[in-house]
């Protein structure tokens, strides 16, 4: 994404990229009010846990400047916003922790909550992409799930922060991305950005990133990750634990590449994480047309726990852990 920022703080109000927008058209919207940020949250226009945790920030400084008798309402909506990412929630109360000195102090952390996402980022891409160069001899091929791109983040990415460090420097040969269902954030959102930058990929449907891995097109999965235990759990898109067991049984690395804001050492482990389920609809339909007979009821669960074993390291701006061979981030 470059320069390129997802969201960002401009006279008294967030603006944002619409991800719901693409790829049909690159659309900002102005956010003028917590009630709008959490609705923009809630429809995905900004989604990605790095940029739910800026969002979140934002969103603070948005908050300590409305009104004094919805303060404490509108903080609580929007920590509880989306339960399953972590970020969103550690947004929020990092920038609270100014509250004592005053909205400008708010704001002032909030925006370096925004300058470090971007830091850390191109931190993390580059400490993943050195482990992958010491892993694989010549260029690298990737798959990737879901959208841990620039957009996913406040620019950059992780898990394609990882892969747009391999590609500056010559050992990314390509890159697989599972479509991710059902609102194809891989096909809409990873696919737009890496065509952005003029990167070789191949779109995949999700049911056939096993097989990918199975023939060895890939050398290695990258994905992101919404949430980390304390043991090393990941929570992730769903669709991510099996591309996990399929890593596993094909023998092929499984990289996660987060901040360390998305490490939440308050939570033990996978199954004490509440899984996001969505609008049943989401299923049910395709680009607005009914494609399941009437009647049929959907579970629309969208993330999955990946078990740390599975997970052969977690890449952060600051260190490698492999909780596959016993380490664990607490």
């Amino acid at each position: 994404m470059g320069a390129m920022r997802t969201l960002y703080w401009s006279d008294g109000h967030i603006v944002a990229i619409d991800q719901t927008k693409l790829p049909g058209g690159l659309v900002e919207i102005t956010i003028e009010s917590v009630e709008e940020l959490i609705i923009a949250i809630q429809r995905l226009a900004i989604r990605g846990a790095p940029a739910l945790g800026v969002a979140g920030a934002l969103g603070a400084a948005l908050a300590v400047r409305g009104d004094p008798a919805r303060h404490d309402q509108d903080i609580a909506a929007l920590r509880a916003a989306r339960p399953t990412a972590v970020n969103l929630a550690w947004g929020v109360d990092r920038a609270l922790t100014r509250l004592a000195d005053g909205p400008d102090a708010v704001l002032a952390e909030a925006l370096a909550v925004l300058t470090e996402d971007g830091v850390h980022n191109r931190a993390l891409g580059q400490r993943g992409a050195d482990w992958l160069a010491d892993l694989v001899d010549g260029p690298v091929a990737v798959q990737t799930h879901c959208n841990a791109g620039g957009l996913a983040c406040s620019e950059w990415g992780t898990a394609l922060g990882v892969v747009c460090s391999l590609h500056d420097r010559g050992r990314l040969r390509h890159v697989y991305v599972d479509e991710t269902r059902p609102l194809l954030q891989g096909a809409r959102l990873t696919a737009w950005e890496l065509a952005h930058l003029g990167i070789p990929h191949t779109l995949v449907v999700d049911a056939a990133g096993p097989t990918v891995l199975a023939r060895g097109l890939a050398d290695v999965v990258v994905v992101g990750a919404d949430r980390i235990a304390a043991n090393g759990d990941v929570i992730n898109k769903i669709g991510t634990y099996p591309l996990a067991l399929a890593a596993a049984r094909a023998g092929v690395p499984f990289l996660v590449a987060a901040p360390e804001s998305t490490i939440d050492l308050s939570t033990p482990s996978g199954d004490k994480v509440e899984l996001e389920v969505r609008d049943g609809a989401e299923l049910l339909s395709f680009g607005g047309t009914r494609t399941a007979p009437n009647g049929t009821q959907a579970l629309n669960v969208a993330f999955d726990v990946t078990p740390a074993d599975l997970v052969t390291a977690i890449v952060t701006e600051e260190r490698i852990i492999r909780p596959a061979a016993g380490e664990r981030p607490a």
